[in-house]
């Protein structure tokens, strides 16, 4: 038990026993007050705990939001049990073993009367604990699910920024070093690349932002690209493109293919005698970056943004992998081609949605039927008690109880789905039915 669990129990024992004592006791000594008081931690301790335990041993094992209909069921059955025994347990001490009064009329007349309030009493506060246990559990589940999300798409969108974010200076510091090179080498080229770059460069500014462009808005780029580079290298470098047709309106990373040509030009040498061949063609969902291989030293160790980052990118959009494969021969690397154009930081899914509108739908219900049973367990014994006090010898309290108490075994009946699984073999049923008919 906690401090505070602790500290309530003894705040409660305190009330009850100076309530009694002040409104129904005649005799108002020390001794009946402290006695009082005992009576009073007898009942609050014996029923707070025995709740407390039980509450505590059906949530350990039984999820409110998981398992709610079992959680529910369990409790209000476990509740009534335990409740009875331990009412009749309090009432046993105080009413056999303090007052001494005869064990005979345990069940009937006062003492009978007694037995039954004290149970309602009883079952009106084990009701409203674990109504507010089930509250504290979902809102704890959807505050941790919110935290959740918005943790990930957060992260989602922070990674993804960044990684866009490398591609303006990345490739803006390459096209110079290729014009840098051209002035050097072919002045009039250079200028060529100078208008050609510019035409490219806004594509890098148009496209950088988005999560996918379509394949021929891709390729469409990658082939002025290509002509840049046939511009530089003349016939050292060739390119070959065999993209399916049906593969043009799907779907692949911006600047890919441009940081995968890049890469070709960038780890590979190539002359005359030797010329490196790049082909891209589509193949089994994937768009595919071939060459022969003709590894180039390496002057310096290289930043390694651009494969790493079609990688990285394509893992915060999808579960489909990048694969690189290398041989003597060839390096090729394999890119997704994605069917559909989803948004990176979505954080729910239209199943997911459904799935979370239901579960808030589902929450309201059963805040609205235990609601209901929080009422029925005020009202009703206060009733009973202005019926037996006004007009005992009419037992009218009878009609409400009965009448209010149908309504909320429909209420449950309707809440818990008891009996739903039969209404569906019905349906069911019928609906075979016709369509045997109509056969």
């Amino acid at each position: 038990m906690s401090r505070k669990s602790f500290k309530i129990i003894l705040w409660i024992t305190f009330l009850t026993g100076t309530v009694i004592f002040a409104f129904f006791t005649p005799e108002k000594t020390i001794e009946t007050y402290l006695l009082n008081i005992l009576i009073a931690g007898v009942y609050s301790v014996t029923i707070a705990v025995g709740n407390g335990m039980v509450n505590s041993y059906l949530s350990r094992h039984f999820s409110w939001v998981e398992q709610t209909k079992t959680r529910a069921i369990l409790g209000i059955v476990a509740t009534i049990v335990v409740n009875f025994i331990l009412v009749l347990f309090c009432n046993y001490i105080n009413l056999i073993v303090i007052q001494k009064r005869e064990f005979t009329g345990f069940f009937t007349g006062n003492m009978g009367f007694f037995n039954w309030l004290g149970i309602n009493i009883a079952l009106l506060i084990s009701a409203i604990l674990h109504a507010k246990g089930f509250i504290e559990e979902w809102k704890k589940s959807t505050r941790k699910e919110v935290v959740e999300q918005k943790l990930i798409a957060r992260s989602a969108n922070a990674q993804f920024e960044s990684l866009k974010n490398q591609l303006d200076p990345h490739f803006l510091f390459n096209s110079l070093n290729v014009l840098s090179a051209l002035i050097d080498e072919n002045p009039n080229q250079a200028q060529h690349f100078t208008g050609a770059m510019s035409k490219i460069y806004r594509y890098v500014l148009e496209q950088k932002d988005k999560e996918l462009v379509t394949v021929a808005e891709e390729l469409d780029f990658a082939q002025t690209y290509c002509d840049l580079l046939e511009t530089r290298f003349e016939d050292s470098v060739s390119f070959r493109f065999d993209v399916a047709e049906q593969d043009l309106q799907s779907f692949v990373v911006p600047l890919s293919l441009q940081l995968l040509l890049e890469n070709c030009i960038k780890h590979n040498f190539a002359t005359s005698q030797n010329p490196l061949f790049v082909k891209i063609y589509s193949e089994n969902g994937f768009l595919l970056i071939e060459n022969n291989l003709q590894v180039r030293e390496q002057v310096k160790e290289s930043a390694g943004i651009g494969l790493s980052n079609i990688v990285q990118r394509y893992a915060l959009l999808t579960s489909e992998n990048v694969f690189i494969e290398k041989s003597a021969d060839f390096f090729r690397v394999k890119i997704p081609i994605l069917t559909q154009k989803t948004a990176v930081m979505t954080t729910q899914n239209p199943h997911e949605s459904l799935a979370y509108d239901r579960a808030s739908k589902r929450v309201k219900e059963l805040k609205g039927f235990y609601g209901n049973l929080i009422s029925y367990c005020l009202v009703i014994p206060f009733l009973i008690f202005v019926n037996l006090y006004t007009v005992p010898q009419y037992h009218w309290f009878w009609w409400p109880l009965l009448g209010w108490g149908i309504g909320l075994a429909s209420h449950a009946f309707q809440v818990f789905g008891i009996g739903r699984h039969w209404e569906e073999k019905q349906i069911q049923k019928i609906l075979e039915k016709e369509k045997n008919g109509n056969a």
